[in-house]
């Protein structure tokens, strides 16, 4: 195998989309409790130990799922031999390391926030993905955290709740429509997820039902002065998009996935604009 096609392939273990979007969370929860400019370094700390450890996660997931994405993704990396299970193992764990001391430097809540999250990543595809609904609770929370993570990295934690309750409650949704559309490899493979255990349109209407009530709830963080005007102006494109992509579930799961992932990128940004023009102009 090329020493190319293997780089690429650890690269790919990462899921490179998904460290950028798990550090730019991590950036708004610092960015939202008020505090990137006067601890730059503590942020800066915070953004890389999660990218890394989100990567590190991420590959670990490809080791532990390396039999199911025979059947359900034979063209990642490991599968198609660009990196072997022990190498993947092996990288997971080098990233891991790397986010642990970056995390180290931080303050003591944002440690804990670290460890808990480390050992969630761990202990999630062996022992907790094949659960109904208990693995996607925790790569839920996981994102959700993102935000948390950020705030105690600025010694302040008390703005990003709130969007971490939202954020978390989307990807719920998320990860359930995911677990319809991989249901026959998840069957194949014996595990017991939550479109197995109930029922795949079951499955969807709890999916949509959690999505419903994080659009009811979007508008809090304008109500408790966290944002200004300008954060409703776009969280409400958001919202409609996502509620498409609820609605979109139950026809085509993998396009309600990616209509679903835009919407939530979309509030990300009214997450920043809202704040930052709230400090610049108050509106």
């Amino acid at each position: 195998m090329a020493v190319g096609e293997t780089i690429r392939g650890l690269l790919e273990l990462t899921r490179p989309g998904n460290v950028i979007a798990a550090s730019v969370l991590t950036f708004i929860g610092a960015f939202v409790a008020g505090g990137v400019l006067d601890n730059h370094l503590e942020v800066a700390a915070a953004v890389a130990a999660t990218g890394l450890a989100v990567g590190g996660g991420n590959a670990i997931n490809d080791y532990f799922d390396r039999e199911i994405d025979q059947i359900n993704q034979p063209e990642r990396a490991i599968p198609r031999g660009a990196v072997s299970p022990r190498g993947a193992l092996a990288f997971s764990f080098a990233l891991f390391g790397a986010a642990v001391v970056l995390a180290v430097t931080l303050p003591w809540a944002a440690i804990a926030i670290a460890v808990i999250n480390l050992l969630a990543l761990l202990a999630y595809t062996e022992f907790f993905k094949g659960l109904p609904g208990v693995g996607n609770a925790l790569v839920a929370y996981l994102v959700g955290s993102t935000f948390l993570f950020g705030g105690a990295a600025v010694g302040e934690i008390g703005p990003a709740i709130v969007l971490a309750v939202l954020a978390a409650t989307a990807t719920l949704t998320r990860e359930i429509i995911k677990d319809v559309e991989d249901i026959d490899g998840d069957r194949a493979e014996g595990l017991n997820t939550l479109p197995i255990a109930i029922g795949e349109r079951r499955a969807l209407v709890v999916a949509a039902g959690l999505l419903v009530i994080a659009v009811i709830a979007s508008p809090l963080p304008y109500a408790l002065d966290y944002f200004g005007v300008a954060y409703l102006v776009i969280v409400f494109p958001a919202a409609l998009l996502m509620f498409y992509a609820a609605y979109e579930s139950f026809e085509d799961p993998t396009a309600s996935q990616t209509h679903l992932k835009y919407g939530m990128f979309l509030a990300a940004l009214a997450f920043i604009i809202g704040r930052g023009a709230l400090e610049i102009g108050g509106i």
